[in-house]
C-alpha cells in the first residue's frame, strides 16, 4: 500500500454505523455478495456509493472530502501506482480481500481522487448458474479453436461468463491456458489445464506485447481482457485462425453492431481483409446484459447468441453485416449449426417464464418493435 496510508484508518463518519475505514467499505461485498453490490464509487463532494442490484445507493453520511478521499483511496495503491497516478492521471490495479479480488480504477477528476471499485468473488460460478440462454457453452467448451467474443456495456458480466467458460475448460481439458488482462480479475485455480495469467502493467507491457509473447508459450486457450486497438485484434484474430481458442471482450450492445465496431477500428483499405478474417476465425459472439430479476432478489442474465455458421461468415465475407440479425431470428434449433437466439427473444422467455417485469424487459430491449413480436409468438 502508498505509505503513510492505512486501509484500517477509521476516516468517513457515517450516520448511524460509526466511523468507516475503506476496508469496511470492501467488507461490505463480502457480508452481501458480489452479485448483489457490484461496485463502489468513492468522490469528492459525494458519499461513497454503491451500486446495489444495478442502482446507486449512497451511503448515509457527509460527502467526502479531499483529504477523505485520499485517505480512502490512497491505501489500495503500490508506490508504484500511486507515482503512476500522479504522472498519468489515472491507474488500474486490484486488490485481494479474502473471498473477493477487487478491480480498482483510479483517476483524477474535476473534484480531486476518484476511484471505480468493482468486486469479483475468487469463487468462480458454475457455467449452469450463468443463465445461458441455451446450451450453447456445452459447445464451447469443447472447441478446438476460433474466436469467442463476450461482449456487453461495463457491468453486464462479461469477465464472469468467460471465468465460467475457462474454468470449465479448465476441469475437463489438459490444455495450456493463458490470459492477458487488465487488471487480473477473477483467480483461475489449476485443475486439469496448466493456466498462467499475466497482467499488463505488472506481468507485461501491454495486450499486443503480451500476445506476441504468447505465440512462443505453447498455449491451447489464449484470454485477451479487452480488444482495445486495431494492432491487438489483428493479433487476436490471427491468433484464433492459427488453431487457438481465444477468449476476448468488447463494449458493445448486441451481435451485429460487434462485427461493424471490429470493422470500424480498421481503414477501409483493409477491411476486405479484416472481414476475410473475421469469417474464418470467429466462432460466436454472446452479448449479454443483467436484468433486475422481477422479485427483486439481483439480477439475471440475457443473452444474444450469434453462432457463426457458414451463412453467417458468408454474409460478414460479403460486408452484408445488416443481414446477420434474420439469422439469429430464425436459427434457433438445437443443431450444431444453429442455437442461436436475439437478445429480444431471451427478454421475452425470461418475461414469460415470470422471472423478469415486462415493463422492465422493454427498457433493456435493443429493438422494442422485434421485442413485441416475440413476446406475441412466444
Amino acid at each position: 500500500m502508498a505509505e503513510n496510508y492505512s486501509e484500517t484508518a477509521k476516516v468517513y463518519p457515517t450516520e448511524k454505523m460509526g466511523q468507516f475505514s475503506i476496508l469496511d467499505m470492501l467488507v461490505y461485498f463480502e457480508k452481501h455478495g458480489a452479485l448483489r453490490v457490484s461496485d463502489l464509487h468513492i468522490k469528492v463532494g459525494a458519499p461513497p456509493t454503491y451500486r446495489i442490484d444495478g442502482d446507486l445507493v449512497k451511503l448515509k453520511g457527509p460527502n467526502v472530502t479531499t483529504d477523505m478521499s485520499k485517505q480512502l483511496i490512497y491505501p489500495l495503491l503500490s508506490d508504484e501506482n500511486l507515482s503512476k497516478l500522479k504522472n498519468q492521471y489515472s491507474v488500474d490495479c486490484s486488490y485481494r480481500l479474502r473471498s473477493l479480488q477487487f478491480r480498482i480504477n483510479i483517476f483524477k477528476e474535476n473534484d480531486g481522487i476518484a476511484a471505480a471499485i468493482r468486486a469479483l468473488s475468487l469463487d468462480v460460478p458454475k457455467i449452469e448458474d450463468i443463465g445461458f440462454a441455451n446450451n450453447i457453452w456445452e459447445d464451447i467448451v469443447n472447441l478446438k479453436h476460433g474466436l469467442v467474443l463476450l461482449t456487453g456495456i461495463t457491468g453486464a458480466g462479461k469477465s464472469t461468463t468467460i471465468a465460467s467458460l475457462i474454468g470449465r475448460i479448465s476441469e475437463k481439458h489438459a490444455c495450456r491456458i493463458i490470459t492477458v488482462e487488465d487488471p487480473i480479475e477473477y483467480i483461475y485455480q489449476q485443475k486439469y489445464s496448466i493456466v498462467s495469467q499475466r497482467e499488463v502493467g505488472k506481468d507485461v507491457k501491454s495486450f499486443l506485447h503480451g500476445l506476441k509473447e504468447m505465440m512462443r508459450e505453447d498455449p491451447d486457450v489464449i484470454f485477451v481482457g479487452e480488444m482495445r486497438d486495431p494492432e491487438t485484434i489483428a493479433m487476436t484474430l490471427m491468433a484464433a485462425e492459427t488453431g487457438h481458442l481465444v477468449f476476448s471482450t468488447l463494449h458493445t450492445r448486441d451481435a451485429t453492431g460487434t462485427v461493424s465496431r471490429i470493422l470500424d477500428y480498421f481503414p477501409s483499405g483493409r477491411q476486405a481483409e479484416v472481414r476475410n478474417q473475421l469469417s474464418l476465425g470467429l466462432a460466436y459472439i454472446i452479448c449479454q446484459k443483467l436484468v433486475p430479476k422481477k422479485d427483486g432478489t439481483g439480477r439475471i442474465v440475457a443473452m444474444e447468441i450469434l453462432n457463426n455458421n457458414y451463412a453467417c461468415a458468408n454474409l460478414i465475407r460479403t460486408g452484408k453485416i445488416e443481414q446477420l440479425y434474420s439469422q439469429l431470428q430464425t436459427k434457433t434449433r438445437e443443431k450444431p449449426d444453429e442455437k442461436m437466439i436475439t437478445m429480444e427473444k431471451h427478454l421475452a422467455m425470461l418475461v414469460k417464464q415470470d422471472k423478469v417485469d415486462l415493463l422492465e424487459a422493454k427498457k433493456w430491449a435493443n429493438d422494442l418493435k422485434a421485442f413485441t413480436d416475440c413476446m406475441q409468438r412466444e
